[in-house]
């Protein structure tokens, strides 16, 4: 299994690949054939987020104990809605929380990266565009999600899509552990077993209305567990095989 990594060089990023142990700048196509490189000494770069996504479409209410605690049935189909390329951070940046929005809460997900422009996909079919398995926090605006009835402005805040640290390749998404942890402390834990719509149903679904492209990003939903971030925070999600993407709260 190779993790990729988008590390910061000069003004912009370059991507490296860890295979065996070793970490390596990325030679070739990250979205098509690529080997690793000259060998990157560890802990002297800074990891950016790892793909710029044109859009993410994210996916509510994925697993039935979350929505049990959203007071909410149970989706006939995904639930759908986007986040902006411009929430994306990457690790240790930090969360912009905006107090006079109300209550701020961390949403722990699995998400995958495309890997190939995809356009109506069938579910037997799609794991052939998932290029890998990342890390991301669906930060919501919990007060204006409930005032507003549609999704957009809750969770489209600058900063509220954290991603990372790294893109998985090779790594199954059907049955991972996933948490998410505030200041050490575990507040979300499940599996993505638990999913009421899994990986290759999501690509299909998302695919018959939108093409996605090399480094679109399609969320899955949250276990239970949300709860409030505030500045002074940290937050962190976990998914097995991907790693820990770890970001501070600040006021924003």
């Amino acid at each position: 299994m190779d993790r990729i990594y988008r590390l910061k060089q000069g003004m912009g990023g370059r991507y490296a690949v860890e295979r065996d142990g070793r970490l390596c700048w990325l030679e070739g196509d990250v979205f098509g054939d690529y080997t690793p490189g000259l060998e990157i000494e560890p802990g002297k770069s800074v990891t950016l987020a790892p793909v710029r996504p044109s859009k993410i479409m994210a996916i509510g209410l994925n697993y039935k104990d979350h929505a049990a605690e959203m007071n909410k049935a149970l989706p006939a189909e995904p639930l759908v809605f986007m986040k902006p390329a411009s929430a994306v951070i990457g690790p240790d940046a930090p969360i912009r929380v905006p107090t006079w929005a109300g209550r701020v809460d961390h949403e722990a997900e699995m998400a995958i990266v495309i890997g190939r422009r995809a356009w109506q996909v069938k579910a037997s079919q799609a794991m052939d565009y998932v290029l890998g398995v990342t890390c991301l926090c669906d930060v919501t605006a919990r007060a204006l999600q409930v005032s507003d009835v549609q999704y957009t402005r809750a969770k489209g805040f600058d900063t509220f899509a954290p991603i990372g640290p790294c893109i998985a390749v090779g790594l199954d998404p059907s049955s991972l552990a996933i948490e998410g942890w505030v200041n050490g402390d575990k507040r979300q834990a499940s599996n993505t077993n638990q999913l009421i719509f899994p990986v290759p149903e999501l690509v299909e679904f998302v695919t018959r209305f939108c093409t996605l492209e090399p480094g679109d990003i399609i969320t899955t939903g949250t276990p239970s567990g949300v709860g409030p971030l505030t500045p002074g925070d940290r937050m962190m999600v976990k998914v097995e095989g991907v790693g820990a993407l770890s970001n501070p709260c600040v006021e924003g």
